[in-house]
């Protein structure tokens, strides 16, 4: 007699629910962004490239910043309030707006800054001004992440976003190309504040007689600078050795690595898949005292999200030359450096989920541990690339100090934060299982025999090689790997709007 397969538990169904549905926006927003790596390598070059993600990554920091650790504070806020909730959000929208403000500002009179190793002209100084509209669509998402929104998170960043970019990249480069990727950037930018104002217009609609309370929201961000510390610090994980290669290289340099960094970057949007459905679940069980329960999330999401990190690592590091030549010829220099920056992001995958309970449960220790581990990469980049320097070896090998320094890093973060966490559920959270082993190795196999292939069949080895390495990893994981709960999440795929956890104390007060 066959013993019945147990149904998935009430969390983890909720949590492959949600999951489902963001990884579809996922899927959506790689198919997005695909399109923009080909014409910003085909039509625009390594040189303004790398000048354009220089002056992004400078950008972006500011709007984090401007959103004052809102982006997880304003949950809080919405469930500690006797206020209508329209007139709260329009509190954080207003402080957001001053800080954002003021970030343009210095940028504005300091845009060396945005370009330490190139010219300052055309658009340049006015870059800064789109700072508002990253800022304000990331507070008014956040505010429609605790109505469990989720379609609007999707549709914004993972339909309207990439492809207002690749769209208009495209068209902006039959008439500005030094200006193109501004120009585009902004527009994408502009188009995607649209889209999460609208909706949360919708949602909450406008506060009558409104006047702002900005006391008592400046007052909460002051109360969570260590959650916004913390999106500061992953962020900057991300982006510091991007820095770091513009205070050291020429634009060419930075713009190569770029690309390398934009596809090994792919996986770990994965793991922000999981984000609006993850915290919820997360504070739930921590206002139950469920620690086994929080244990036994973390390892299940951080499994699905290395598996499927792990497998796109793979398909992407086997044929590296291939994939990066698709992008332009130009760029094939850097393909060492995106195998690095895709097992960087592997290994970052069980750090970064279980910061998802440590920020509740220890924010202090784990920003700690994230001001620390971000200290460590920037002297561990700047070692490496000195000693490869020194060593005499080419320009492309010395910018490859800087993936190897994170990828040590985000390993040794893990490491860290899993055993902090451990220490506090009083429960084993690491989400590895020899399967993972087993999988790589066939599919190693698979796709190492396609590179064995001559040159001429590099068109090959990305059409059919990268399918049949994914179909041999996939085909160990399903038969050795994945029990009831890892298949909960293969299940009927939800609409965005079906995609929602029930509204019932998400956030710890």
């Amino acid at each position: 007699m066959t013993t019945p397969t147990p149904a998935p538990t009430e969390d983890m169904a909720a949590l492959a629910k949600g999951g489902r549905t963001n990884v579809a926006g996922f899927v959506l927003k790689l198919g997005a962004r695909i399109p923009f790596l080909f014409i910003a390598g085909h039509y625009y070059g390594a040189a303004l490239v790398g000048r354009f993600a220089i002056a992004v990554v400078v950008v972006e920091l500011a709007a984090l910043v401007a959103t004052l650790g809102l982006k997880r504070g304003l949950a809080q806020a919405l469930s500690a309030t006797d206020r209508p909730h329209a007139a709260v959000v329009f509190d954080a929208l207003a402080v957001a707006f001053l800080a954002s403000l003021a970030a343009s500002a210095l940028l504005f009179a300091f845009p060396q800054l945005m370009y330490p190793n190139s010219a300052i002209g055309g658009l340049d100084r006015l870059f800064p001004l789109i700072i508002l509209a990253p800022a304000l669509s990331d507070v008014s998402l956040a505010a429609l992440a605790y109505r469990h929104d989720v379609k609007a998170a999707v549709t914004a960043r993972a339909i309207v976003e990439p492809w207002t970019l690749s769209i208009a990249a495209f068209l902006f480069s039959f008439f500005t190309i030094k200006d193109g990727l501004v120009l585009s950037y902004v527009a994408s930018m502009v188009a995607a504040l649209i889209a999460s104002i609208v909706p949360l217009v919708r949602s909450y609609g406008l506060p009558p007689g409104w006047s702002p309370h900005l006391r008592d929201l400046f007052q909460l961000a002051r109360a969570n600078m260590p959650l916004a510390g913390a999106d500061a610090l992953e962020w900057g994980s991300r982006n510091v050795d991007r820095l770091i290669l513009g205070l050291m290289f020429a634009p060419n340099v930075v713009g190569i690595y770029y690309m390398a960094q934009q596809v090994a970057s792919l996986p770990q949007r994965l793991k922000t898949s999981f984000d609006p459905i993850l915290g919820p679940v997360v504070t739930k069980s921590l206002a139950k005292r469920d620690y086994a329960a929080i244990a036994r999330q973390v390892r299940q999401v951080a499994f699905w999200i290395i598996a499927a990190q792990l497998m796109l690592a793979l398909m992407a590091a086997i044929p590296r030359k291939a994939v990066m030549a698709a992008i332009g010829p130009q760029f094939t220099a850097g393909a060492a450096a995106m195998v690095f920056l895709l097992f960087a992001e592997v290994f970052a995958s069980t750090g970064a989920v279980c910061e998802s309970a440590l920020v509740y449960m220890a924010r202090h220790r784990n920003l700690l541990i994230s001001a620390t581990m971000l200290a460590v990469q920037v002297a561990l980049s700047f070692a490496f690339i000195l000693a490869i320097r020194d060593a005499g070896y080419g320009i492309t090998e010395q910018a490859a100090g800087a993936p190897v320094a994170l990828m040590l890093v985000l390993l040794l973060t893990s490491v860290v934060k899993a055993g902090l966490l451990k220490r506090l559920l009083n429960a084993p959270v690491s989400p590895m299982r020899w399967p993972l082993l087993w999988a790589t190795l066939a599919a190693g196999a698979v796709g190492g025999a396609f590179t064995l292939l001559p040159p001429g069949w590099r068109a090959a080895q990305l059409a059919i090689g990268v399918p049949a390495t994914a179909a041999a990893y996939l085909w160990v994981m399903w038969r050795y790997a994945f029990g009831p709960d890892d298949r909960a999440l293969f299940g009927k795929m939800p609409k965005a709007e079906e995609a929602t956890l029930p509204n019932e104390g998400s956030f710890i007060r």
